[in-house]
């Protein structure tokens, strides 16, 4: 079981900072960096920006200081059996700085652990064991299809655009106006996309739009035409096509199937004992 130490975030150091551990904390250490400092790192010293991580290992000497004043920082100490090979299965990075790709994701993880700490449930250690396991799973993932080190800088603002085409498929907007929001040429946003992504803006688009689909069709008594509608299409015969295009099947067949399992499932006798 991982198990945390402390934890700390948004941290406003207004005097600014020195943390200096000549043998190691005695504990792996995350910090995240809110603002630009000076970090010593076996003997090596470096400036890292903002928004960068670097996650020390117990015995790893380091230290680090403010650049300018105020210094903020999220934090967390933390310890548990086999960690070393959990990191090493997720190949995660240790004292290395790390430019975070999603630094709103880090920040949120560390609120959220703080908070957890500070009450004393009878599942706080067992939650605490999952969310760190967690944040260093997201973090590796992240690595993995994180795009080449300069698109980077990109990538809050194309995560939020790309929630807000899934969150309303009946918007009808062209990949031109999408790439006039974040003053990019669309040639120029369609490549940054497909990068962070690994698919176009419009097989997102119509992901979307399906995924809400299917979701009315399980879960309403609207007509196919009126999911077409709903769902940003014109006419519902664009919509049926795209449907079994990508789907497989046609929307009344999904509709009559998930029906059918339905039913299937309604007269499965109750378990006994």
């Amino acid at each position: 079981m991982l198990k945390l130490i402390s934890c700390g975030y948004h941290t406003i150091h207004h005097e600014g900072i020195i943390r200096n551990r000549p043998k190691g904390s005695g504990h792996y250490t995350f910090v995240f960096f809110n603002s630009n400092a000076e970090v010593k790192l076996n003997d090596h010293t470096l400036i890292v920006e903002k928004n960068t991580f670097v996650f020390f290992q117990p015995d790893t000497p380091h230290a680090y200081c403010e650049i300018k004043s105020p210094f903020i920082n999220d934090w967390f100490h933390c310890y548990g059996e086999n960690m070393n090979e959990f990191l090493t299965e997720l190949n995660f990075p240790l004292d290395t700085p790390i430019e975070a790709s999603d630094p709103l994701l880090i920040s949120r993880y560390i609120m959220e652990l703080q908070n957890i700490n500070r009450f004393n449930g009878s599942l706080r250690e067992r939650i605490i064991d999952c969310d760190l396991r967690s944040f260093f799973m997201k973090l590796s993932d992240l690595r993995e299809r994180t795009a080449p080190h300069q698109l980077n800088r990109y990538y809050i603002r194309f995560n939020e655009l790309r929630s807000e085409l899934y969150r309303s498929p009946l918007q009808n907007v062209s990949v031109t106006e999408l790439a006039a929001r974040l003053s990019l040429s669309k040639s120029y946003f369609q490549h940054i996309y497909k990068q962070l992504f690994g698919c176009s803006v419009m097989t997102d688009m119509i992901s979307g739009r399906l995924e809400h689909a299917k979701y009315l069709l399980d879960h309403s008594e609207m007509s196919v035409s009126q999911i077409a509608s709903t769902c940003g299409y014109e006419n519902d015969t664009h919509f049926m096509r795209q449907f079994k295009k990508f789907v497989g099947i046609s929307p009344r067949q999904y509709r009559f199937r998930s029906e059918d399992l339905s039913t299937v499932e309604d007269k499965q006798p109750f378990p006994t004992g």
